[in-house]
């Protein structure tokens, strides 16, 4: 549950991350690197502000936020507390990093943050075992030893990140005068591109957790075939977020060069390697299906559930992932209201409203659940993908 709380509370940083990518692209793209480098100072700034309001919250509100945990006998509620507190001693290192690499990948160098976040969870799985078991000489932590090892080891990324961003060995540099003179209209313009990122973020986890509910009220089974799927999902999620995220660096720099051409090509280009990529990963799952859901349980009745719907969230791959892609390029165009309101639509109309009406009106199961995904895949990529096409995004700017 603390994980949880964290992961739903960095969606409030997107801003800083968001909408300072987007305009350093730009910058970037018309070979301004000093507006690129004031832009990066003052989003940090911000964040730094943010991370430590969210860090005072976190250590001195973890009591409060635990009270959802009904069990008290059971320590539950005395270990998430612990690990909250602990995770807050550490929280302006640790959200800071994470919207400087943010920033980083954003703007296309995804080796550089690849590198840092990798040494993180190396380091993390390397301390996580001694702190927690007390192995080494070291005292048993338990809990708030696997709290201590997450925090060591971003803290250490930190250092790592503040190095990379002040030795030019990056492509952005951090002035200290930029990180610490605040500017008011540069703030206005970083909450202007971020904003409607993050509320369609939120509005999108909000509509998967209540899917999620859909599926608990048809029962164990069909929530632990839909969790599954959720899983699996995630892991390829990961994948066209990376492809997400290259469109829109690239994108985003054609259009601060003034190169709308080579803006269409480039996304163009990434829309049919996405979709060959996509359509492997449909023919992979396809054929491999039972022995991909058998690595997740055991359960025979979980098993043929999962068997009759994995067909569907096959397909359900192809539209998501083009999607992705066109999102990436919405976004570095800069036209995120557009895809705050589509995302708001959709969760709204589809996955809550028409998911609520076949599943407790119609009374079908599972499988009505991802054909509603897949339905709303599709309808959202064919209309992001026009609204590319039509270039009515020049009208974007900030």
């Amino acid at each position: 549950m603390a994980i949880q709380i964290i992961v739903v509370i960095l969606t409030i940083l997107l801003p800083f991350i968001v909408g300072s990518s987007i305009i350093i692209n730009r910058y970037l793209g018309a070979d301004n690197k000093w507006e690129a480098n004031h832009i990066l100072g003052q989003a940090l700034m911000l964040g730094i502000m943010m991370a430590f309001l969210i860090s005072f919250v976190w250590f001195f509100g973890a009591p409060v936020i635990f009270k959802l945990i009904k069990e008290p006998g059971s320590g539950a509620r005395e270990a998430g507390i612990i690990y909250l507190k602990t995770i807050a001693l550490f929280g302006p290192l640790v959200l800071t990093n994470f919207v400087a690499l943010g920033i980083i990948r954003g703007t296309g160098e995804t080796r550089l943050a690849m590198f840092i976040n990798l040494s993180i969870v190396f380091l993390n799985a390397l301390l996580a075992p001694i702190l927690i078991f007390g192995l080494l000489g070291f005292p048993r932590l338990e809990v708030r030893g696997a709290a201590l090892a997450m925090g060591i080891s971003h803290s250490l990324g930190f250092f790592v990140t503040l190095y990379l961003l002040r030795s030019r060995k990056s492509v952005l540099f951090l002035s200290f005068k930029e990180l610490t003179t605040p500017n008011y209209k540069t703030f206005k313009r970083l909450f202007k591109a971020g904003v409607p990122t993050t509320v369609e973020q939120l509005v999108w986890a909000l509509g998967q957790l209540v899917v999620s509910m859909y599926a608990a009220g048809l029962g164990i089974t069909v929530l632990a075939a839909h969790q599954i799927f959720l899983r699996i999902q995630a892991i390829l999620s990961m994948f066209y977020l990376g492809f997400s995220l290259g469109a829109m660096t690239l994108v985003g720099k054609k259009i601060g060069a003034g190169d709308r051409p080579g803006a269409l090509k480039t996304a163009f280009a990434a829309i049919w390697v996405v979709f060959v990529f996509a359509f492997g990963v449909f023919a992979l799952i396809a054929i491999f299906s039972k022995p991909l859901i058998a690595i997740f349980t055991s359960d025979s009745e979980v098993l043929e559930l999962a068997s009759k719907v994995v067909l569907i969230f096959a397909l359900v791959q192809i539209p998501k992932a083009l999607d992705g892609v066109l999102i990436g390029t919405l976004r570095g165009v800069g036209d995120l209201k557009w895809l705050m309101v589509i995302t708001i639509l959709s969760v709204i109309l589809l996955e809550i409203g028409l998911n609520s009406a076949l599943v407790f009106v119609l009374n079908y199961s599972l499988r009505a659940l991802w054909l509603v995904h897949f339905f709303d895949e599709i309808l959202r990529s064919g209309i992001n993908y026009f609204r590319f096409r039509s270039e009515k995004w020049k009208m974007v700017e900030f």
